[in-house]
């Protein structure tokens, strides 16, 4: 695996929002940034800083907290979550990448340094995965539905983060998306 590090950053992506499940529903956890001026053009998703001048950490780990502390694997994951929250990473590529690594850690998947070194339109090499970050996009995910905290209230809601997963499933979680179709990989 490869993670892309040199493509221009693109607003209304996976890359700082992610959905999750409260109490009222799917809820959008939305990570500000710093946006370039227009004289500045394009920025590279690396170049990307995250705007720190608001406690979003704090508010997204409270509504974490709110929404998942009755989950059955919450507590059994949340040393290795809240970490996250309360680092001072000041690229949002770099607080990218620290998650993926804590999820793959709890996951107990081997974790992928590699990144490109420059950007190229079509890879050669790789499966080029990065129409997955586009939140526009509807993709044709078909998952199997498991137990939610809010379930019963508002049905099964797809397409959330991992972290909905993980909390509700745990040491299930890898058993569970390896049984699941990726044809939407196909698009």
């Amino acid at each position: 695996m490869v993670w892309e590090a040199h493509d221009n950053f693109q607003k209304q992506t996976y890359r700082n929002r992610c959905y999750i499940c409260t109490d009222k529903g799917k809820h959008m956890l939305n990570i500000p940034i710093k946006h370039v001026g227009g004289h500045e053009g394009r920025q590279k998703y690396t170049d990307v800083e995250l705007d720190n001048t608001y406690d979003w950490k704090k508010v997204h780990w409270r509504t974490l907290e709110t929404a998942y502390r009755t989950s059955p694997f919450f507590e059994f994951y949340e040393d290795d979550i809240k970490p996250l929250y309360e680092g001072d990473q000041s690229s949002l590529y770099e607080f990218n990448l620290a998650t993926i690594q804590a999820i793959s850690d709890c996951l107990g998947l081997e974790f992928s340094k590699h990144t490109t070194s420059s950007y190229e339109l079509q890879p050669k090499d790789s499966f080029d995965a990065r129409f997955l970050v586009e939140a526009k996009k509807k993709l044709p995910v078909k998952m199997e539905p498991y137990t939610q905290v809010f379930g019963e209230r508002h049905g099964f809601i797809p397409n959330l983060s991992i972290l909905d997963l993980l909390f509700n499933e745990g040491t299930n979680t890898l058993s569970y998306l390896k049984n699941q179709s990726i044809d939407f990989l196909n698009v």
